[in-house]
Order: structure tokens, then sequence, then C-alpha cells
């Protein structure tokens, strides 16, 4: 038993661009805690390594932060009466910067010399690491190696005198994607990039606002969607109510498509569109592109599921669950051998072998990204018996690394960056393989008229690798690379 390996019983999790992270703030009820659980709970497909609250109680902060889901962890009655307040603000964390330890779970908490200040953050900043050497060259002292604390660090450095001023001193220094929102004895405070990368949406529930990452964080508290949060603005909610402020010049907003794709849960509204209408479009392009001869379609569940309909209906070919998913797993689990260890696919995926069998399949699925997915998926249906696999994918291939908060693997361990899309399909071994144009997922989300190069409506950087802001710490990490590789070469 010596030689016992984790087996994860999601075999496919690696081969996917894992959500960012998620965030929620609530002010003015008295089950602030409670509203904020069940909207994390909501959220939990944006990050599932840790979780935390911070709940206000007149002047007094209180904070709970777990690793593990919210539902493990928050549910119950003693930790809701241990975060008593009128205010709470909670995140949902994938480790995209820093590390999974609890040092770096969010809310982060800090006491300024004005009070006490929680932050819970969606995104990354791109410049974390160069602003983070010079704080540490003028005293600041890091308790974690999240990029969220370069903010707090930040503002307490601010040489302004209020806190809404030294807040906006510090934004002003980072770039990145990223949406905030923090609390303080005075309200709570919500900000959104200047370019609107990463989402946040602003709810009301009787007297109480809310701002979150997504609008099903609302439907499971029964509030209200009132609206996107706008690029670069910041909201003030306070006892007096609702204050909006527009701190930076105006540009032009390139949110996350991505969030289109795959992010975003089906039931959520992203830019005031349906996710899931989006995705049915998106799957409808896909069989107008690339029409197949083929006798069923069949979602990768469960992210295809939307796409998958979409193809179905454009291109009147009949829709079925080729694939069954198992819901009831758990996150882990343990065998004694590598030979049950290969099996540990069909733990959470199974083929649908009697809708399948000598039958001509399409496969929608959502992304490749290493195309491990994709292989063992070809190769569980051919298993199967079907007589021909086609793949259509509900995005353009995924060429290059994302650096706003999405954990993408590095550029060589994309197969779409190695391979073109014959070598891709070799590579799965499907008998066709055919992804989204650029212009046809654009379509998909309402821009008839695909993107325009000049100005793209959003930002799909890890499609076409143009990046709409600064990479501080990218661009001085390969510039040092290159200086050892050149070192290496000439043996100096």
């Amino acid at each position: 038993m010596a030689n016992q390996l984790p087996l994860s019983t999601n075999p496919f999790d690696d081969d996917k661009l894992r959500e960012e992270c998620g965030v929620f703030g609530i002010y003015g009820t008295p089950d602030a805690t409670a509203h904020c659980t069940l909207g994390l709970h909501a959220l939990q497909h944006r990050g599932q390594e840790a979780a935390g609250i911070t709940a206000l109680d007149g002047e007094t902060f209180h904070t709970k932060r777990v690793l593990g889901h919210v539902a493990d962890n928050f549910t119950s009655q003693d930790v809701i009466d241990s975060l008593p307040g009128n205010a709470a603000i909670g995140h949902v964390r994938y480790s995209t910067t820093g590390d999974t330890i609890l040092r770096n779970c969010q809310p982060l908490f800090a006491e300024f010399a004005s009070g006490g200040f929680a932050i819970a953050h969606n995104g990354n900043l791109t410049n974390a690491t160069h602003l983070r050497k010079s704080l540490v060259q003028r005293g600041s002292i890091f308790q974690s190696t999240s990029d969220t604390e370069t903010i707090i660090h930040l503002i307490a450095t601010s040489k302004f005198r209020t806190l809404i001023d030294r807040f906006v001193d510090a934004i002003g220094q980072i770039e990145g994607a990223y949406a905030l929102v923090s609390l303080t004895k005075e309200g709570l405070i919500g900000f959104r990039d200047p370019l609107g990368v990463r989402p946040l949406v602003l709810g009301k529930l009787d007297n109480s606002y809310i701002m979150c990452s997504e609008t099903c964080a609302l439907d499971i508290i029964g509030a209200e969607y009132v609206r996107d949060v706008e690029p670069g603005e910041l909201i003030i909610i306070t006892d007096e109510g609702l204050s909006s402020h527009k701190p930076f010049p105006e540009e032009n907003a390139r949110p996350c498509i991505f969030e289109h794709v795959y992010f975003s849960r089906p039931d959520s509204l992203t830019d005031g569109m349906s996710v899931y209408e989006a995705r049915k479009n998106i799957g409808a392009e896909l069989a107008r592109e690339f029409p197949v001869d083929a006798d069923m379609v069949i979602p990768v569940p469960d992210s295809g599921v939307p796409a998958a309909i979409g193809y179905a209906q454009e291109s009147s070919i009949p829709f079925e669950l080729g694939i069954i998913r198992n819901h009831y797993v758990g996150r882990t689990f343990i065998e004694p051998s590598d030979q049950i260890r290969h099996l540990g696919v069909k733990l959470k995926l199974n083929a649908n072998s009697n809708q399948i069998k000598g039958k001509k399949i399409v496969l929608i699925d959502d992304s490749i990204v290493r195309g491990t997915t994709s292989m063992k998926i070809v190769t569980m249906m051919r298993e199967a018996g079907a007589a021909e696999v086609h793949m259509r994918i509900a995005s353009p291939p995924t060429a290059h690394s994302c650096f706003y908060g999405v954990d993408t693997p590095e550029r060589k361990k994309l197969l779409a960056a190695r391979m073109d899309v014959d070598a891709m399909k070799e590579h799965i071994k499907a008998d066709s393989l055919a992804f989204v144009s650029i212009d046809g997922l654009y379509r998909a989300v309402n821009h008839k008229e695909g993107r325009n190069s000049k100005c793209p409506a959003y930002c799909d950087a890890c499609f076409t690798g143009e990046y709409p802001t600064f990479l501080t710490d990218q661009n001085q990490k390969d510039q040092s690379e290159d200086q050892l590789d050149m070192i290496a070469s000439t043996g100096s």
C-alpha cells in the first residue's frame, strides 16, 4: 500500500481553465452573514480551494477563513452566530496568485489608523511583484503571498488623508484585471477595473445593497439585479445610501469573453446577456460554420450542454446524453494500484453505450487546453462503439496564457500553441475537429459584425494574444529569462 497515489475524481479538471475567484458583499441587513454564505454557495464554481467571510458589527470585525468548500464550513448556526453584523463580504478562491494556504485566503484584513479594513478580490494584478518589491524596500512587511495584500499596503502607505482617497490612490497604481469589495466601519466599497475585465454586479434586497461576481448569487437570496457595476466605477454604500464615482478617465471596456464561454454559471447574466443563451448561440454558430453528417449531438457535461443544444437545434441533428456524469463522487479517492487508477475517468464520466454504439457522433465541449480531456473522451466514445467521433469546440483555440486571474498553463503547455487544428485532430484521435471562429464567437454574444480588431469589445487575449493592459511582471520575468538564456548560450 506504500505506493498509493491520489486519484482525482474529476480527471479532466487539470485540462480546464480554472475559474478565477468569486466575491460577494452586502450592506444593511442583520442577516448579512447568512446572505453572504448563500451568495458564496452560488459562486462556488468560481473557486473551490478556499472560502472566507468578514462581517462588521458596529466597529468590530469578525472573520472566518477556511480551506475547502462553503457548504462544509459555513452552514452551521454556530458559525453564522460567530459572524454578527449588518454588513459582510465574502470570497471563494482558486490560487491564481499565491499558494493555497490559510494565510492567503480572503478576505484579508488590516487595522489602519482610521480603523479596520477588509478586502476581497477577484482577478490578478499584473504588476504586483514589481509593486511588492518597492513596498518591501520602503519597509512594508507582507503576511501573505497573495497579490491582494499589495493593495492593502498601497492604502496604508498613501499620503492622502481620507480612506476613500487612499483607496483611489492605491488602485491608481495597480495594473491588471480586478473586481474588489471592501468593508470599512463607514460602509461597503466596490470597484471594477477600468477595462471591466472581471465582472461585478449590483443588486438590492429590500433596503440592502449587494455587490457580487454574478447574478446567480443575487437569485439565491431573492435579490433584485439592478445593473452591472461599470468599468472604472467606484461604488460606496453607507447608511445614507449608495453613491457612484468615476475617479479615472474612461477607457474602452474589455470584459472577459470567456465568462460567456465557460466561467459564469448558465443561469447568470453577463454584460446584461443570458449566459445560457450566449452558449446556445455559440453552438448554433458552430453548426453553421462547421456542419457534419452525424446521427447525434453529444455534450461533454456539464459545460458543453448549452452549446450542444444550440448545435443540435441549428443542424437538426438529435441531441442525446451520450456521456453520463456522476455528480455524487467526492473530490479525491485513493486506489491501491496504477492499474485501478487508470479507471478513474469512469468515476466521474461514463459513456452511454446503448445510445452511442454504431452511431456517428458530434461531441461538443467548451474548450481544449492541454488536450488530455479531449483525447480521453474521444477514446471513451470509440470504446463504447461509436462509428465516427467528430469534435466541435465552443471557443476559438486557446493559444495564449491568461494573466488576469485565470489559472492557465504556461503557453508551451497549451495544445493550440504547439499545433494547428489538423495536428490537434490527429493528437486527440478524432475524425474531425473544429473550433468556432473568433467572429462567430462575437456574433454569438450579439456583436453581429464580428470582432472589430481596431476596437474589440472584449478581452480575448487567450485566443488572440492581444492583451489589453500592461504586463509588467511578466515582461520583467521574460527579460530575466532571456538574459539567463543569453548567459547560458555564451558560457559566461
